[in-house]
């Protein structure tokens, strides 16, 4: 049952997210879904090989890459899924940021 939880509110922060910001548009809810559970899928088995691979860039900035490894996951997500398009890495940064608050919010407040 967490799982369903957690996929769904998901599902609402990337809905949330991309209503609010200009240049990101989702379909549906149903995009929103499939781009929340895409998303999670890709912070739990690319994302890790990912940071191994840049831990020396990611020492040097003193984790700030790691800003920039999630906009790259935000923006395979874009490439993997038809209904969800980010116009350019600015936006899909700003999509990162604000999609992990919003999504933090959302843990916060149902996590009872």
């Amino acid at each position: 049952m967490n799982l369903i939880i957690k996929i769904l509110l998901s599902g609402l922060a990337v809905f949330l997210t991309a209503y609010f910001l200009p240049n990101i548009s989702v379909d549906g809810w149903l995009t929103a879904l499939i781009v929340g559970v895409v998303l999670g899928l890709l912070n739990a088995f690319v994302k890790p090989v990912i940071q191994i691979l840049t831990l020396p860039i990611t020492a040097l900035t003193l984790g700030l890459f790691l800003l920039v490894i999630n906009t790259l996951m935000v923006m395979l997500a874009d490439y993997l899924i038809g209904g969800f398009q980010i116009n350019g890495f600015l936006w899909a940064f700003i999509f990162s940021v604000i999609n992990s608050v919003v999504m933090y919010i959302l843990e916060t407040i149902f996590d009872k």
